[in-house]
C-alpha cells in the first residue's frame, strides 16, 4: 500500500512538471531536527553582533555551546579566540574555522531580530553594530558542525579542532591566534577548513576552486607633513592637502602604468583627513589606502610604489628630507587565500557524490575581496586549506530583482541580511561531509 501511494505521488508530480523529491539523507534530517535550536542561536549572535577584537560575549557564548557538547574548550586566544577539541582516536587533525566579529554600520535590514547594539571600539570612538557580513552565519554552523560531529563519533576517527576567530574584518584574529601559540599550545592541523556564506549566491549550493579564492589585502597610511600657515598667505608654508591631492592622482598611474593589464590589483584611498578651519594652512594631513593583489609579485611592486610616489611627491613640493610624507604599509594585512589543489580535488569529488553536482557552483571571482583565513595554512607548517562559499539568498530573490524588483543587498551593506535557515544547513552539512571524509574511520 505504501508503495503504491509513493508511487501516486511520483507520477502526480511528473504530470505537473515538478521534479520527484529525492529521499533526505541521515545527515539532512538530523540537521533538520536540530534546525529550531540553532535558528534560535543564529538569532542571539545577530542580535548581539560584537566589533573586531571585542568579541567577548560572544566567545563565551560559543564556548559555553561548545562546553555541553563535550569539546575541550579553551577561551582567551588571541585575545577573545576560542579552540575547542574533541579528540576521537588515532587519526588527522581536521581545523574548522568560523569568524566572530561583527561590523560598525548601523542596521537597515528591516529584520525582526535587527541589531540596535553600539559599542566603543578599541579606540574609544562609539559605533552602531551589525552583523553586515554573514559571521552570525559562520559561528551557528560551527554550532551545528560540532553538534553533528560530536553524535556521529563512531563514524570517524581523529582530532576536530574547532576555531573561533576575532577580528577578521580587522584581519588581525588569525595573526593573534598564531602569535598566542595556537600551533604549540594545540595540534598543528593535517587540513584547515572554512567557509563564507555569500549574499549573492543562492542557497542551497556551495562554491569553490583550486588555487585562488580571495585576493591579498594590505592597509597603509601616508601621513602628509607640511608647514603650516595663514590660508590667505599659502607661499609662507607647504600645503599638506594640496600635496596629498596630488598623491593620490600620481597612485592613479600604479596600477594603469606599472602593472600588466593581465595582472589585477587595485589601489584604493579610503580616507582623506586634514585641516581645522577654512583659513588655516594645517601642518599635517593623513590617507589611508586599501591595496589588493592576486600575487606576492605585485602586492610588492604596489606597496614599493606607494612608498616612491609618496616620498618623492614631497621632493617635488620642496619639503625638506625629515619633512616628507611617512608611509605606513600593511597595518593590516593578509596574503592570497589559496585552496589547496590537492585537498579541493578530494573534497569536489564528496560534495558532489554527497551533496549532487548541481550543487556546486564553479567558482567566479568576482572581486578582490580578502581572507586572513590564509594565516592558518601559510605557516612554516605549511597546512593544506580549503576555503569555499555557502549561498546565503533565495533564488526568488534574485528572480525579483531580474523582474525590478529590489536588488539583493551586498555584504557590508547597512542593508545587508542573510536567510539563516538554507544557509545554516547548507552550512553544517557541507562542513560536516567535509569533516568526515577527512577522517574516515578505519
Amino acid at each position: 500500500m505504501l508503495k503504491t501511494a509513493i508511487r501516486t505521488i511520483i507520477a502526480a508530480q511528473m504530470l505537473v512538471g515538478l521534479p520527484a523529491m529525492a529521499a533526505e539523507t541521515p545527515l539532512e534530517k538530523a540537521i533538520d531536527n536540530d534546525y529550531g535550536y540553532l535558528q534560535k542561536l543564529f538569532v542571539h549572535f545577530h542580535e548581539n553582533p560584537e566589533l573586531s577584537f571585542e568579541e567577548r560575549k560572544t566567545s563565551a557564548k560559543l564556548a559555553e555551546e561548545l562546553k555541553s557538547i563535550g569539546y575541550d574548550v579553551t577561551t582567551g586566544v588571541g585575545g577573545t579566540g576560542v579552540v575547542a577539541i574533541l579528540k576521537n582516536g588515532d587519526g588527522p587533525t581536521v581545523m574548522v574555522r568560523a569568524d566572530m566579529d561583527g561590523l560598525p554600520l548601523k542596521e537597515k535590514s528591516g529584520l525582526s531580530y535587527a541589531s540596535h547594539v553600539h559599542e566603543v571600539d578599541a579606540d574609544g570612538k562609539d559605533f552602531p553594530v551589525m552583523h553586515a557580513c554573514g559571521h552570525d552565519v559562520h559561528i551557528t554552523s560551527l554550532i551545528g558542525t560540532a553538534r553533528r560531529m560530536a553524535a556521529m563519533k563512531d563514524k570517524w576517527q581523529g582530532t576536530l579542532m574547532l576555531i573561533g576567530q576575532p577580528a577578521e574584518e580587522r584581519i588581525g584574529g588569525a595573526k593573534a591566534m598564531l602569535k598566542d601559540g595556537l600551533y604549540k599550545r594545540f595540534p598543528v592541523p593535517t587540513y584547515a577548513l572554512a567557509f563564507h556564506v555569500n549574499s549573492q549566491m543562492a542557497t542551497g549550493h556551495i562554491s569553490y576552486k583550486s588555487g585562488i579564492m580571495y585576493s591579498s589585502s594590505d592597509s597603509v597610511r601616508i601621513t602628509i607633513h607640511g608647514i603650516g600657515t595663514h590660508g590667505a598667505a599659502p607661499d609662507k608654508g607647504k600645503d599638506p592637502i594640496v600635496l596629498g591631492a596630488e598623491i593620490i592622482n600620481a597612485l592613479q598611474t600604479l596600477v594603469s602604468r606599472e602593472i600588466s593589464p593581465l595582472d589585477p590589483g587595485v589601489v584604493t584611498v579610503g580616507t582623506f583627513n586634514g585641516g581645522t578651519k577654512n583659513n588655516i594652512i594645517s601642518d599635517k594631513a593623513v590617507m589611508t589606502l586599501t591595496v589588493r593583489s592576486n600575487s606576492e609579485d605585485v602586492r610588492h611592486k604596489l606597496l614599493q610604489g606607494i612608498k616612491r610616489i609618496a616620498e618623492n611627491a614631497g621632493r617635488m613640493a620642496g619639503l625638506p628630507e625629515n619633512l616628507l610624507p611617512t608611509v605606513e604599509l600593511s597595518i593590516e594585512s593578509a596574503p592570497t587565500t589559496i585552496n589547496d589543489p590537492a585537498l579541493t580535488a578530494k573534497l569536489d569529488k564528496v560534495f558532489k557524490a554527497k551533496l549532487g553536482a548541481d550543487k556546486v557552483i564553479p567558482y567566479v571571482q568576482r572581486n578582490m575581496g580578502a581572507e586572513d583565513f590564509s594565516y592558518f595554512v601559510q605557516t612554516p607548517e605549511h597546512v593544506p586549506g580549503f576555503y569555499y562559499q555557502v549561498g546565503g539568498t533565495p533564488q526568488a530573490a534574485f528572480d525579483a530583482e531580474k523582474n525590478g524588483g529590489p536588488a539583493v543587498p551586498a555584504h557590508h551593506s547597512p542593508l545587508f541580511k542573510i536567510a539563516p535557515e538554507g544557509s545554516i544547513k547548507m552550512g553544517v552539512e557541507s562542513m560536516t561531509i567535509a569533516a568526515m571524509n577527512l577522517m574516515p574511520k578505519h
